[in-house]
């Protein structure tokens, strides 16, 4: 079996200015663990150097930094990949970027700011039998909408308003 041809290092990047995993993980806060997940998720980037180890970019600080704050906010992993798929590689994202990512995100903030604040707002009248499909349930049917998928208890997203 053949081995696996090892990724050079990038040819902007000062290999005595990489970052070891170790490195990464101190000055972020963040797990080992979490960074080889954010890696094989294709969040961030390695390379591997004479010795076979893992090195980073300094730019990928920042990058773990924006992942950390979207988690945060409840943003799907695959949601921020495609969001970091947009920036420059081996560049520290900047305000510009924080902006345009942040736009999109923020929409989908407001969303469910307002769907968690119709559940505040209707939680107590809700009996908790389980069925949600009687034309008085504000929170999962609004003005009996489940009506026309059928009886029971019939589940689905809240249409936008």
């Amino acid at each position: 079996m053949k081995k696996a041809e090892k990724p050079e290092t990038p040819a902007k990047i000062d290999p005595q200015r990489a970052l070891s995993v170790g490195e990464v993980a101190e000055r972020s806060g963040v797990a080992v663990s979490a960074i080889h997940f954010y890696e094989k998720k294709g969040l961030i980037r390695s390379w591997r150097n004479n010795g076979n180890q893992r090195r980073y970019s300094r730019d990928v600080l920042r990058r773990v930094a924006v992942i950390k704050v979207a988690q945060r906010t409840g943003i799907p992993l695959a949601e921020i990949g495609a969001a970091l798929a947009t920036l420059p590689e081996g560049r520290t994202p900047n305000t510009r970027d924080w902006s345009k990512l942040s736009a999109k995100w923020k929409q989908d903030l407001d969303h469910r700011i307002a769907q968690l604040e119709l559940l505040r707002e209707h939680l107590s009248d809700c009996i908790g039998c389980g069925c949600l499909s009687v034309s008085a349930c504000p929170l999962r049917n609004p003005n009996d909408i489940a009506r026309e998928y059928g009886a029971g208890a019939i589940l689905f997203e809240q249409p936008e308003a």
